[in-house]
């Protein structure tokens, strides 16, 4: 027998991954042929069967002697190899009955009969399975051209949504803007307020201070002059005055810092819808560009559901259009205050000066009607210190005479102990000796009489002070009185420090 090549077209289906049954004898005899391949079916595999019928080549091996002892052995997977199989010779038979082998091959063949239907029946599974196979192409067709064109609707009409959710947050957008433009003016105006508020306050701080420092500095006064005067009387009514002032004012700030927390809340309102305006314009503007082409695109399971808690067009235009109006209503109120600001300031400015105005005019009547009497001790008070300041340098002068005799007394002292150095006769009581001795005795008596003319100038310099002192405890009640409303008083007093006009 030849070699040849057999193309077998029906195979038994076999399940993935496995190996292909052990093959029956070819008609005729001969040695059975090995598969070159087999399909495997992948898994999974979308568009193919998991079982189903190829057609393979059966490649028969090289041509060799056949002989009985020819076998073959099945393809099996591994491990799994068993017995090789015997096939026998259909023209020999086996080796002890030939005949029988013969006999026993005519049963195992198909009849022609069967061999031609079974070819119809494939031809005819081929058209029917062809022709369902159209009409399912010419379906999938109609259907993806109609699911093309829902989609694209559906991505068109998507889109216009889009724009138009654009055009709607990007108009509620600059509505919240504008009115948070004029939110944040007119919090800075009523930052002014409240700044002026304190200030007026703070202001009201120093002539209470100084009008108390006038009671307090008055209550020095001795003897007959610790009266109940006008300008006690216009000072303690000064004090009572700009208490009322720092209440009422103090009353107002408490207003402006509480209608400056409720701006500030509207201001966070406004901020806060603007920003997530301008983040959902950002997203939507975003998602109007998108494409099928674009970049990033994804699937996110069970985004599509609805989520009960979020809003609706409705709510949120009502939200916007609320904090708006909010908004408008606070700024009335702020401007309000600022007007009520401006004129209680100017007010208690007004008061305050025509109080400060009256003290002022009774302390200078008082001090006036104290000043001659104070002018004249005054003049006897200066001409006794300039005596004791005339008395005080002569002093000065004798001492300094005292000291300028200190180096003549310590030249003669150091001639004489020089001079008693001299050895045997030179040491003798010569008239440079003796001059020496009566210049220490001199000096000796210079400064003994400048140490009397000090005391001297010592004790008439304290009997001027007694003098002096003398003097100030006549004077102490008209001087202090006098220093008291003038000095002190008045001096604290020379100039209005709370402005009559408001400036921002």
């Amino acid at each position: 027998m030849g070699e040849e090549s057999v193309l077998y077209s029906q195979l038994q289906p076999w399940s993935s991954g496995g190996a292909p049954p052990c093959m029956e004898p070819i008609a005729g005899g001969g040695i059975p042929p090995r598969i070159a391949s087999y399909y495997k079916t992948p898994r999974p595999h979308p568009w193919r069967p998991t079982l189903g019928y190829e057609n393979v080549e059966v490649v028969p091996l090289p041509a060799q002697p056949i002989t009985n002892a020819m076998v073959d052995v099945c393809s099996s997977p591994v491990g799994m190899s068993t017995e090789p199989l015997r096939f026998p010779n259909l023209v020999t038979g086996f080796d002890r009955n030939p005949g029988h082998a013969a006999r026993a091959a005519l049963y195992t063949r198909y009849t022609p009969y069967e061999w031609v239907q079974s070819s119809l029946s494939q031809y005819n599974e081929a058209d029917t399975t062809r022709n369902f196979s159209e009409r399912l192409r010419s379906d999938a067709v109609r259907v993806i051209r109609e699911t093309d064109e829902k989609t694209q609707v559906g991505q068109r009409d998507a889109g216009r949504r889009l724009g138009e959710r654009i055009t709607d947050a990007t108009f509620w957008k600059n509505e919240i803007e504008s009115e948070l433009e004029r939110m944040l003016a007119e919090t800075n105006l009523l930052q002014d307020a409240r700044r002026a508020l304190e200030k007026a306050i703070n202001d009201c701080e120093a002539p209470l201070h100084i009008a108390q420092e006038c009671l307090y500095h008055r209550e020095s006064r001795q003897s007959i002059d610790l009266v109940h005067d006008e300008p006690e009387k216009s000072l303690l009514k000064e004090i009572e005055n700009l208490h009322n002032c720092q209440e009422r004012l103090r009353n107002l700030h408490q207003k402006v810092q509480e209608q400056l927390r409720v701006n500030r809340a509207c201001q966070h309102e406004l901020e806060t819808d603007v920003k997530s305006k301008e983040s959902a314009i950002g997203i939507d503007n975003m998602c109007h560009q998108m494409n099928n082409f674009s970049r990033g695109i994804n699937y996110y399971g069970g985004i599509e559901k609805f989520d009960p808690t979020v809003s609706i067009p409705d709510t949120w235009s009502q939200h916007s259009n609320r904090i708006n109006q909010r908004s408008q209503g606070e700024r009335s109120k702020s401007a309000q205050l600022r007007t009520d600001t401006d004129n209680l300031i100017n007010a208690c400015a007004n008061e305050v000066w025509n109080s400060w105005n009256n003290t002022n005019s009774s302390l200078s009547r008082r001090a006036t009607e104290t000043l001659e009497a104070k002018n004249r001790l005054q003049m006897h008070l200066h001409k006794v210190q300039q005596e004791i300041f005339d008395v005080e340098k002569s002093i000065e002068l004798i001492r300094k005479a005292i000291m300028d005799k200190s180096n003549p007394m310590k030249v003669a002292h150091t001639r004489l102990e020089a001079r008693s150095h001299r050895r045997d006769i030179e040491l003798c009581r010569d008239q440079a000796q003796s001059r020496l001795v009566k210049e220490v005795k001199d000096l000796n008596e210079t400064i003994e009489q400048l140490h009397r003319k000090l005391q001297e100038a010592e004790a008439q310099h304290q009997q001027l002070l007694r003098t002096r002192c003398n003097l100030e405890s006549d004077l102490h009640v008209k001087v202090n009185s006098l220093f008291i409303d003038r000095e002190k008083c008045l001096g604290m007093r020379r100039s209005f420090p709370v402005a009559a006009t408001i400036k921002y």
